[in-house]
């Protein structure tokens, strides 16, 4: 049966209001065409409608009826939503606020607390030690919707013309979708309770596919800044303005951050493989 905690559920309530008034005051201020700004708002919206869509299926118990596992799904959206919010919180002010902005950085302090509620929950709905629970709501459960989401802003940022002249950067996005596809699967395979369908034990998959992630992780973390940067100086034409080149930086370093992401959730598997397993 699942229970619904009374701090959880505040904490959800509250999330939905400061969702919405963050893309309400977004809207107020008029539509934008930029890429950014319709992740800003997506989020926003999104993390509304599925944090209403929990409350209502947790308030009316409708919740135990649906065929996945409950607890990993809010525990793996919390986490989502936490990082999307973080994310919409720094790009919407670099983009497109300003110090006479004030709809604007309402919107942004807003949004700021948003994603704190957002962490508040992860940390409520983390499982514990020595708690028994669904993957999803361990760390490298967690480290596992941190390197897909990760992923993602690395695709946002990505353009076709600039990596598909290079062999070494085809590989690079390579890397970054495979690594993604697999944190992908196991999440939903997760959420679906569909685990027993592996054709080996679930914790030696994970340890070997998180081994070779990392050395795949490596591979991109020296091929991509070696083939962007040589001969590609920052165009004199940004100035001191956001530009398109700016997008390999973010590139970097957003594969850095999925390397340690990958690091720590090998090291996660081994321990839990070759300590845990066998004490």
């Amino acid at each position: 049966m699942v229970t619904v905690d009374i701090k959880t559920l505040v904490l959800r309530v509250l999330e939905v209001v400061l969702t919405c008034i963050s893309f309400s005051l977004v809207a107020s201020v008029g539509h934008n065409t930029n890429s950014f700004w319709t992740w800003c708002m997506f989020t926003w919206c999104f993390c509304f409608c599925v944090t209403i869509l929990i409350l209502v299926l947790e308030l009316t118990s409708l919740s135990e009826k649906v065929p996945i596992s409950w607890d990993d799904f809010t525990t793996a959206y919390a986490m989502l939503a936490t990082l999307m919010v973080l994310a919409a919180s720094i790009i919407y002010p670099v983009y497109f606020s300003c110090s006479s902005c004030g709809r604007e950085i309402a919107a942004t302090v807003i949004s700021c607390l948003a994603f704190i509620l957002y962490a508040v929950e992860v940390g409520l709905t983390r499982a514990k030690p020595g708690e028994i629970s669904g993957f999803l709501s361990t760390v490298p459960g967690l480290l596992k919707v941190l390197e897909a989401f990760v992923a993602c802003i690395i695709f946002i940022c990505l353009d076709y013309n600039q990596f598909s002249r290079f062999p070494g950067l085809q590989w690079c996005v390579a890397v970054y979708s495979i690594c993604f596809i697999f944190s992908l699967v196991v999440i939903v395979f997760t959420i679906g309770r569909l685990l027993t369908l592996f054709p080996a034990p679930f914790d030696k998959v994970l340890t070997v596919c998180n081994v070779l992630a990392v050395l795949m992780y490596i591979t991109a973390m020296v091929i991509w800044p070696l083939y962007c940067y040589r001969n590609n100086p920052r165009p004199s034409s940004c100035n001191n303005r956001l530009c398109p080149w700016d997008n390999l930086v973010v590139i970097t370093f957003m594969t850095s951050f999925n390397l340690a992401a990958y690091i720590s959730d090998a090291f996660y598997s081994f321990r839990l493989v070759f300590f845990i397993g066998r004490s």
